[in-house]
């Protein structure tokens, strides 16, 4: 039966050569032949054999110099090799196996130590080939390894960045905008389109006056608190904040996200903010500080994108109904919350309300039919 094992043998009487190679045939290896120093070192480089079985005394190199040769190769450092000779004196062992020789055989050879050296120095190189595969696995995996690692910490650092560019986006944008813009999922949002609004337009009462006598800080204490507690609101009910106005915000609902029942989100924010607001009132008051606010809410169709210049871009809705929603915010009493009639049809079965007769608003030709939104119904 083949074992597969490739063997070299090499020394310069045929007649060795013969009676190895019948021996080592006759248990299944396949083998090579040199009969001189140079040969047998061509042929170990050409053929990587398994095993070299190598005669000391050979013309053009002897064995101890091909052995000595075959160690300095990297490549062939690990081939074992018996030294098989008439040369049998201790120095002559010691020269051969401090060469690189493995192990050392006199001749004549005795059949059975031959097979018995040959099985032991094919177990070792095998073992040895075992090594050297998985540690050249290990090398390609740990290669692996290190190039999915590279590409991890360039993912995560892509990552990062796109969500430090989505924190910065988001303070100067809503978040549902900066979500559309650095995901790219849908059509660009800040092209100009135009799409039914529900618009919330609301500002500080007696803000003018107070601003005129307060010292600064106290102006951007107060703010500071009102922003804080009308933007969280704005988050929670997923509105759009389209501007700051010093004391004044204007939010519109359906845009850039399409939501569900804009009417009713616009009014149970106002109406949350109404109340938000009467708290820091009272704290105000506290201060000296007499204001309150007033909420207007429309409900139409509006033009809505980027506005601005190269310098400085905004998301804005015109239209009427952005109009139409500031006008109402400047009506509104005190505490109060105005809406026209669209909005108050689209959620008449959620809320109480108190007419306030049609109202002559600036801008307006006709009278415009209003109510107060007073509470959400039980």
């Amino acid at each position: 039966m083949t074992t597969g094992a490739r063997i070299l043998i090499a020394d310069d009487n045929p007649e060795n050569l013969d009676i190895l190679g019948t021996r080592l045939a006759a248990h299944g290896y396949e083998t090579l032949t040199a009969t001189d120093g140079p040969a047998a070192l061509a042929a170990a480089k050409q053929h990587a054999p398994d095993l070299i079985l190598l005669d000391i005394m050979m013309p053009g190199m002897d064995g101890i110099e091909v052995c000595r040769e075959l160690k300095r190769d990297a490549s062939l450092r690990f081939m074992p090799i018996i030294m098989v000779t008439a040369k049998s004196g201790s120095s002559d062992v010691v020269a051969g196996l401090e060469a690189g020789a493995d192990e050392y055989l006199t001749k004549p050879v005795d059949h059975n130590a031959l097979m018995a050296r040959v099985k032991s120095m094919l177990r070792i190189k095998a073992l040895h080939d075992a090594v050297q595969q998985q540690a050249a696995r290990l090398d390609a995996q740990a290669a692996e390894l290190a190039a999915w690692n590279h590409e991890l910490e360039k993912r995560v650092a892509e990552q990062l960045e796109q969500l430090e560019h989505l924190s910065r986006l988001r303070r100067c944008v809503s978040p549902q905008l900066a979500d559309l813009i650095v995901s790219g999922a849908a059509d660009n949002p800040l092209v100009s389109h135009r799409r039914e609004v529900t618009v919330v337009f609301l500002d500080l009462r007696g803000f003018t006056r107070f601003a005129e006598t307060a010292e600064p800080e106290e102006v951007m204490g107060v703010l500071r608190d009102f922003h804080a507690a009308m933007g969280r609101l704005i988050l929670e009910w997923q509105g759009t904040l389209e501007r700051f106005t010093g004391d004044g915000m204007m939010i519109f609902f359906n845009d850039p996200v399409v939501v569900p029942n804009p009417a009713e989100r616009a009014v149970r924010m106002a109406l949350a903010m109404r109340d938000a607001a009467a708290a820091l009132a009272e704290h105000w008051q506290r201060l000296g500080f007499d204001l309150a606010l007033g909420i207007g809410i429309a409900q139409g169709y509006a033009t809505i994108g980027a506005i601005g210049f190269e310098g400085r871009i905004d998301y804005g809705a015109i239209g009427t109904v952005t109009n139409l929603a500031a006008r109402l915010c400047a009506e509104a009493a005190a505490g109060q919350v105005l809406a026209e009639r669209r909005t108050l049809a689209a959620v008449e079965h959620l809320v109480d309300i108190e007419p306030v007769g049609p109202l002559t608003l600036r801008g307006f030709t006709r009278p415009v039919v209003a109510a107060s939104i007073v509470a959400l119904s039980a």
